[in-house]
């Protein structure tokens, strides 16, 4: 595994509280998606995930605001294609902030390829319920094929994965997995965070 990531596993979450209580559990990579919020409230969200996120030792990730990432001071900042139109890149690495990018096609992956990222998102790997999606799933096939491309990079695959299909996307070549709904929709969440870890620990991606 490449050591830009500090975790295999990497839950996405939309509220501040569960970088503590997933860090808590031993999650060292959580990824903050915030939607449809006001401004205060949203940069209160942002700096208390950063406090939970700091009190834990987890590495965090900003989905989107990538303004406000710099301005707070957050570990990462994640990207999807669209936000590659607007953001200014050079203030995002001026900042220190490290970048992760969004892809689903070959085009996509040249264009993510083409800023430097430090991780690249592949998805959705499966069928994904959370959001409509314009891709079929990838499968765990592409995953071998793009982490052949992308060498060093750290490569993350999302979308429809599961604990029990979390260890494929690693044997794939996958160097982190990550979810919404197998983490935070789980009735234990904590729980389901130590068993993707133990999943996920001991094995050996291609």
């Amino acid at each position: 595994m490449s050591s830009v990531l500090p975790s295999r596993i990497y839950p996405v979450v939309d509220a501040a509280h569960w970088v503590g209580s997933l860090g808590q559990a031993g999650a060292r990579l959580i990824q903050l998606r915030l939607k449809d919020m006001a401004m205060d409230a949203l940069r209160h969200e942002i700096r208390e995930g950063i406090q939970l996120a700091r009190a834990h030792h987890v590495c965090l990730v900003l989905n989107d605001y990538w303004q406000l990432a710099i301005e707070e001071g957050v570990d990462f900042i994640h990207l999807g294609q669209e936000d590659l139109d607007t953001a200014d890149l050079t203030a995002i690495r001026a900042s220190g902030l490290k970048l992760g990018v969004s892809t689903h096609s070959d085009a996509e992956l040249e264009r993510a390829l083409s800023v430097a990222p430090d991780y690249v998102a592949l998805g959705p790997v499966w069928p994904t319920k959370l959001k409509k999606m314009p891709w079929e799933p990838q499968g765990t096939e592409k995953l071998s094929v793009w982490k052949r491309r992308i060498g060093d990079i750290p490569l993350v695959a999302i979308g429809g994965i599961t604990l029990a299909r979390a260890p494929l996307c690693i044997a794939a070549g996958a160097d982190c997995v990550s979810a919404v709904s197998d983490f935070i929709r789980m009735p234990d969440p904590q729980a389901q965070v130590r068993a993707w870890l133990a999943a996920t620990a001991r094995l050996v991606s291609v």
